[in-house]
C-alpha cells in the first residue's frame, strides 16, 4: 500500500507590496569571515560624492555557495535565451566598470 501522507518540503513565500517593488543597486561589495559572507548592494549615482548601501544580506558559506550556483544557472539560461533571439551575449570577456564612471544627461 502506498503512503500518501508524506510531509511536504514546499515553503510558501510571501512577498509584500513594498518588497515587490525591489531596490535598485548598481554595485555589490562582497566580504567574508570564517562563518559568513556579507553582500552589500549599493546605489552609485554619477557625480555624487557618496554611495549608499541599499541592502545588506548576510549568508552562511553553504548558502553563499547555493546562491553562487543559482546565479550561474540563471546566467546560463539567460545567455541561452539571448542566443535564441539572435542577440549575441559574450560575458567571457566582459569586465564590469568600476568607479570613476561619469554619466551625462
Amino acid at each position: 500500500m502506498e503512503n500518501n501522507n508524506k510531509p511536504s518540503n514546499e515553503i510558501q513565500v510571501e512577498l509584500s507590496e513594498e518588497m515587490a517593488q525591489g531596490t535598485y543597486a548598481n554595485l555589490a561589495i562582497i566580504s567574508h569571515s570564517t562563518s559568513e559572507f556579507i553582500l552589500d548592494f549599493i546605489r552609485v549615482v554619477p557625480g555624487a560624492p557618496k554611495a549608499q548601501v541599499k541592502s545588506r544580506v548576510i549568508l552562511t558559506p553553504d548558502n553563499a555557495k547555493r546562491l553562487f550556483f543559482a546565479l550561474q544557472d540563471n546566467l546560463a539560461k539567460y545567455e541561452e535565451q539571448l542566443k535564441g533571439g539572435n542577440k549575441t551575449a559574450n560575458f567571457e570577456d566582459f569586465i564590469p566598470p568600476m568607479g570613476g564612471v561619469q554619466g551625462e544627461a
